[in-house]
């Protein structure tokens, strides 16, 4: 007999983006990392706004639960369905269009399936910047970035992904769509409403195309490493940064010995650029758009009160877009090396960036204390006070009995950012991974909060149940 579940989602994507298929939805059942497998009724490829409402008008028809997908990229597990074989996922890679670009208007409108690189290329076509950097950029879908209210490596100047949106449209649980896409900067009339839906994981609806903000193409950047005296000596470094470079200031990285070294191991061709291997180094970047502003004299004259103040004790300025790349590669070898190292413990936390030298202290004491075996490795985002709290696989320990210490490591390491008042999720989301901590971590009156906006949109709970909350 033919499914009537199956046959609506056919005639309204076709049979060619209706997948059922073993070999056909394996891609989408799995998440990035491998840790998450699920089952599916069927993978549908809508192509249109009006689709996806056809779709959820029948999911709820038929009491079928929702997984909306972008690129399936994420690290939270938070696109993957479960094992129950009832739910429909939604992916959205053939909503992939730019629908406008307005340069004076400094925005433009796409739809959530657009990779994010290609949003770069079409901002910097038009002589503009699209700033939301990560390191998935080359298959992470805007939507998934929004519905997870992604961070990476720019938001010390522009923001969080929620911080460069300007409008959304978006597909409700009830099938009825939410559209406000006007770009508009000032618009104070009530609840901004695309709020609640970036960053919810998709528990509130399926966003569909987005307003988004562009800035001004920079012409001139620095780059530089920076070995920090002390890793004590970061927040001082970072406010001389900040004051001697001003909103020219994009990136403020750490960098730890251990890091490096598990780059250099296990990816060819990564140079140490200083003489001298230290314990905690930064990676600093600023950019500007403006011609009269001489960037690189600022940059040099701020690096050399940083020297002579003993907040760095070396430095090496990229005089090339070769260096500078170079440089990042170093970044990006750290999270090369940690994978290939072997199984990782990941702690995507932050903590108030003034805090984030006595955060790494303490909670590597802890660890320590618990588990003197243990491998840390802290790097990241410490210009915003984002830092990626990683424990490596021992060399004389197995994959699973390393993982095995996952819930006693992340009590240890969640214990300390709730001292110190901080987030025990910075920018991956919550998904499944975390979904038991933030019932630990949340205060009882925000946890309500979030059950009664969920249960008003989504009485059913057919969008990504067993997500978030």
């Amino acid at each position: 007999m033919t499914d009537p579940l199956i046959a609506g989602l056919r005639e309204i994507v076709g049979d060619r983006h209706c997948l059922t298929e073993s070999e056909a939805t394996a891609p989408f059942l799995t998440d990035w990392r491998g840790i998450y497998r699920g089952a599916a009724r069927a993978v549908a490829l809508p192509e249109t706004a009006e689709q996806v409402q056809a779709i959820l008008q029948l999911a709820r028809r038929h009491g079928a639960p929702i997984v909306p997908q972008g690129g399936n990229t994420g690290l939270s597990g938070g696109a993957t369905p479960d094992d129950g074989g009832k739910a429909i996922v939604l992916a959205l890679k053939r909503m992939n269009r730019i629908r406008s670009l307005d340069a004076a208007n400094n925005s433009l409108v796409a739809e959530a399936g657009c990779i994010l690189a290609d949003l770069h290329q079409a901002a910097s076509d038009a002589d503009r910047l699209f700033p939301l950097s990560l390191s998935a950029e080359g298959s992470c879908q805007i939507g998934g970035n929004l519905a997870t209210n992604a961070g990476g490596i720019n938001v010390l100047r522009f923001g969080n992904a929620r911080d460069l949106c300007l409008g959304l449209e978006a597909v409700l649980p009830d099938g009825s769509l939410f559209s406000n896409l006007s770009g508009l900067r000032k618009d104070n009339t009530g609840y901004d409403l695309k709020q609640l839906l970036i960053g919810s994981e998709g528990t509130l609806g399926v966003i569909t195309a987005a307003a988004l903000k562009l800035f001004p193409k920079p012409i001139a950047r620095a780059t530089a490493i920076l070995a920090l005296s002390g890793v004590d000596k970061a927040v001082s470094l970072l406010a001389r940064c900040r004051a001697g470079l001003a909103d020219q200031l994009v990136s403020f990285e750490l960098l730890p010995r251990f890091g490096i070294e598990l780059g250099q191991k296990h990816v060819p061709g990564l140079a140490w650029p200083l003489a001298v291997l230290p314990d905690w180094s930064i990676l600093v970047e600023a950019n500007t758009s403006s011609p009269a502003f001489d960037l690189q004299a600022a940059f040099e004259a701020t690096l050399a009160a940083a020297l002579e103040a003993g907040e760095i004790a070396d430095a090496t300025v990229a005089t090339s877009d070769q260096q500078s790349r170079a440089m990042w590669r170093i970044r990006e070898g750290i999270v090369e090396g940690q994978w290939r190292e072997g199984a990782n413990i990941k702690h995507d936390i932050s903590v108030p960036v003034a805090q984030v030298p006595r955060f790494l202290e303490t909670a590597g004491a802890a660890l320590r204390a618990a588990w003197p075996q243990v491998r840390i490795l802290a790097f990241g985002h410490l210009g915003d006070g984002n830092v990626h709290f990683n424990l490596v696989q021992p060399p004389d320990e197995t994959k699973d009995r390393f993982l095995d210490r996952t819930p006693a490591m992340n009590a240890i390491v969640h214990d300390e950012v709730q001292r110190y008042g901080g987030s025990i999720s910075a920018e991956h989301g919550i998904g499944q991974l975390r979904r038991a901590e933030l019932e630990l971590r949340k205060s009882p009156v925000e946890l309500d909060l979030m059950r009664r906006l969920k249960q008003m949109l989504d009485p059913e709970n057919l969008m990504n149940p067993g997500k978030l909350l």
